[in-house]
């Protein structure tokens, strides 16, 4: 880990602005701190080296964890996006094939694979799927306004999400440059503790 210091110095760079105004947590995400003074880190948290890189290691899996869960509802979101605004864009053709007298050709699922053509005229309402095995019949205004709240919702949601896990990435930077501060304080402190050995022994 000779390379430990020049990490450490680019790195402290990059998370000096996060660490300028430190956060407790964020949404239940602990947040890392930014470590000036490792003897004093040590000493607030009462444990030696080999005991606090071990409490660090231990942190980084948690926020590994953390960042598994929230890719995973991340994909979740950015895949129902796409299909709430098909979905708006349904009910919107079907209202402009209404207002022109217009019936509307589809082709539907009746199960995998296998499809039937359909001809709509003059529809009023659309069902849509609310999840757990339940469908219910809406207007087509009510159904659009319906997909459009959920659209507003599901965007908001993966907002948050992708702030979440900038802030996740940057404790994993912190507590990585903390690590390596640790380690390299640990070997700096042996060397001056065999210094002073050697030079006690030749005298």
């Amino acid at each position: 880990m000779a390379s430990a210091s020049a990490e450490t110095a680019s790195s402290s760079s990059q998370i000096a602005t996060a660490a300028a105004s430190p956060t407790t947590e964020r949404r239940g995400i602990p947040a890392a701190q930014f470590v000036e003074d490792v003897q004093t880190f040590l000493s607030q948290l009462g444990l030696d080296v080999n005991s606090a890189l071990a409490f660090l290691q231990e942190r980084l899996q948690q926020y590994k964890l953390v960042e598994m869960k929230l890719l995973a509802q991340q994909r979740d979101l950015q895949a129902k996006i796409p299909d709430i605004e098909k979905c708006l864009d349904i009910v919107a053709t079907l209202q402009a094939k209404k207002e022109g007298g217009e019936a509307l050709t589809a082709d539907f699922e009746v199960s995998e694979g296998i499809f039937s053509r359909a001809r709509i005229e003059d529809t009023d309402s659309v069902c849509l799927w609310l999840g757990a095995n339940v469908m219910l019949e809406y207007s087509c205004d009510e159904a659009s306004v319906l997909l459009q709240k959920n659209l507003e919702n599901a965007k908001a949601s993966l907002e948050v999400l992708i702030a979440d896990l900038q802030f996740l990435r940057d404790q994993v930077t912190i507590t990585q440059v903390t690590v390596a501060r640790v380690y390299n304080w640990d070997v700096h402190q042996r060397r001056i503790r065999q210094a002073a050995a050697a030079a006690a022994n030749e005298s």
